[in-house]
């Protein structure tokens, strides 16, 4: 395989190394010691690297060990999820997985405390390494950490000595950590550079096996055991033809696919983006995974290089390592455009972009039992002259059985539940693979609050990350200015907190109880909330014969969110044939996704169970029933649409 060309196999990549858990101190500005919450991710350098090349559209896959526990299942989950093969991570039951503790003090100093004593990705050796796996990809990307200890240093090697072997190429980012050679205190996770001729003499070791070498002018000193960049850089050349790549922060990156001339600028120089840094921790990896979107798909050079100083300058602007990471559209619209914010994380439409084509999964059908009904079993209990509200939070487990048994083992499948009756069945929907969604709204409330009067963000602090908020507005364009003005507020508040706490929004909205409903009235609505700025992942929409209605509300929705994620239908107690009669009306927009509904589903046997007339069986059997009822009528209608 010549350089520059992609060969025909299962992976483009695979990077092999740190693999870890990073805790980010969410508060900017001030000292480590003083830092009250930190944000999870992934971490470690080639997981980053795998990270931002899978987003970029490279297939690739990892080579690393982490524990057999909750931060091990936690970095194997978000790398499926970021489309990496883990056909290489290995769980190990006597170490814990590595963990690194980071901030942002200023901008020139963002402290950093590694904490690998006796890691499992450093437990890494050459049986770890399976030959067909290493030969299934074109590339290879080996980092310098994975070199500071034998047994890593010898399955590092034998990967790259497997992937030349198989005609593939070897890529080395430098990857320098003094602290974790030995040559800075624990303290000093930060410390970018101490001489040392030993871990310059290691480094060499694996110079002839390289293809493409990455570093920063620093990093460039150690591997070639000289401060003088030109000089290192000749010596590295000495022991390589590789293509060498060194990077300038703020000034871009220098290529040289040949001699070394005697001034950097005379080497092929790309220009850096003139943006506000931000954290530069990260910065690297992006740069990596950048370059080799590039240069694994044979583009020129200086195109790889622009690649990469555009995916640095997007992650030093952003808080985290590998959730900053650009997808290619994103990078493609980065790319497109010169006039950018300096501060480019206050640009809503890069932003959006990056959240919308960087979410996880994606729904082509969603059907939703919808128990997150507070009020409505208020009346309920309070009707049947029971008055005991201790049963409430029962017959939601019930309902989350009865979704089960529809369910079985098929995708596509939702729970709506309360934290204030519904909080068990949340907790046991947590280790499912349904969509959940919780709502935040406080019961008819108009205008809107929020449960417990409380800030959007002081609600969504306490929420799992996967529990997708849902908020119930009742809105009419039609209401007085000072209601829609207090309702926007609210709505935009709910969003920026959303995104700040990296949940999806589901916004429902409900207009037929205050006002006319017109073919273009739910599309206005749609239209006023996108021209707030607030983009919800999905829309919940009142049922509605009327075709031209959802061709109104999808050409709003496809003109201003392509990304978004759709819609699902609500109920408001129709029976069963009312709602499979706006099925086949609603199924000709394909952003319907599906229905999220309740009352038609379990009223009637709530009614009984509270009453004693039916035990627990027979209530789940009841609404297993009714849900799949629907579900089986929709199913009818997107079938009958399809041909």
């Amino acid at each position: 395989m010549t350089s520059g060309q992609a060969g025909n196999h299962a992976l483009d990549l695979i990077t092999i190394g740190r693999s870890s858990v990073d805790l980010y101190g969410e508060q900017i500005g001030g000292r480590l010691e003083d830092m009250r919450t930190f944000a999870k991710y992934i971490g470690g350098s080639p997981t980053n690297t795998a990270v931002g090349a899978s987003r970029l559209g490279l297939k690739v896959g990892i080579i690393t060990r982490v524990g057999a526990d909750h931060m091990g299942r936690f970095i194997r989950e978000e790398l499926i999820k970021e489309g990496v093969d883990v056909t290489g991570v290995i769980s190990d039951p006597e170490r814990l997985s590595a963990l690194a503790m980071l901030g942002i003090r200023n901008q020139d100093s963002f402290p950093l405390i590694f904490y690998r004593e006796n890691c499992a990705d450093m437990a890494l050796c050459e049986g770890d390494i399976d030959p067909a796996f290493v030969a299934s990809a074109g590339a290879l990307l080996i980092n310098g950490t994975h070199l500071s200890r034998p047994d890593v240093y010898a399955a590092s090697l034998k990967a790259a000595q497997t992937m030349k072997a198989a005609g593939g190429r070897v890529i080395f980012d430098i990857d320098y950590r003094p602290v974790l050679w030995g040559l800075a205190s624990r303290g000093n996770g930060e410390d970018r550079f101490v001489a040392s001729d030993r871990v310059t003499a290691e480094l060499r070791r694996v110079l002839p096996l390289c293809d493409l070498i990455v570093g920063t002018e620093e990093e460039i000193h150690i591997l070639g055991g000289n401060t003088d960049t030109i000089a290192a850089l000749r010596a590295i050349r000495g022991d390589s033809s590789a293509l060498l790549v060194c990077k300038r922060g703020a000034e871009g990156c220098v290529a040289f696919p040949a001699d070394i001339p005697d001034n950097l600028a005379d080497g092929m120089a790309a220009q850096g983006f003139p943006i506000e840094v931000f954290n530069v921790l990260g910065a690297g990896d992006a740069f990596m995974a950048g370059f080799l979107r590039g240069w694994l798909r044979g583009e020129a050079i200086d195109r790889c290089c622009t690649y990469a100083n555009a995916c640095g300058a997007l992650v030093v602007s952003r808080h985290g390592c590998a959730p900053a990471a650009p997808s290619w559209e994103e990078l493609s619209q980065f790319l497109s455009r010169d006039d950018w914010p300096c501060r480019l994380r206050e640009s809503a439409v890069l932003e959006h972009t990056h959240w919308a084509t960087n979410r996880q999964s994606t729904f082509e059908e969603l059907t939703v039992l919808a128990i997150d009904h507070r009020s409505q079993f208020d009346e309920l209990v309070e009707t049947l002259g029971t008055r005991n509200h201790d049963r409430i939070p029962q017959f939601k487990e019930l309902a989350l059985r009865a979704l089960a048994r529809v369910a079985a083992s098929n995708p596509g499948f939702g729970l709506l539940a309360d934290g204030r009756y519904g909080m068990r069945a949340l907790e046991a929907a947590a280790e499912t693979s349904y969509w959940v969604g919780r709502p935040i709204e406080l019961p008819g409330s108009r205008p809107l609050l929020f449960e417990g009067g409380r800030e959007a963000a002081t609600v969504l602090a306490d929420w799992p990350v996967d529990q997708v908020v849902k908020c119930l507005i009742f809105y009419h364009p039609n209401d007085p200015v000072e209601l829609r003005d207090a309702q926007d507020r609210q709505i935009l508040r709910l969003f920026e907190a959303c995104r700040h706490t990296r949940h999806e929004l589901l916004l429902e909205i409900i207009a037929s109880k205050y006002g006319p409903i017109l073919v273009d009235t739910v599309a206005r609505i749609v239209e006023h909330v996108y021209d707030l700025g607030v983009y919800p992942d999905w829309w919940k929409l009142e049922p509605t014969v009327e075709a031209a209605a959802w061709t109104a509300v999808e050409n709003v929705i496809q003109t201003r969110d392509p990304h978004c994620r759709g819609i699902v239908l609500l109920g408001l107690a129709a029976a069963p044939d009312e709602l499979l009669t706006s099925f086949s009306a609603a199924v000709t927009s394909p952003l319907v996704k599906g229905f999220a509904v309740g009352r038609t589903i379990w009223a009637a046997p709530a009614t009984r169970w509270l009453k004693d007339e039916i035990d627990d069986e027979q209530a789940v059997t009841e609404m297993a029933t009714n849900f799949a009822v629907l579900v089986d009528g929709w199913r009818s209608s997107r079938r009958m649409q399809a041909a």
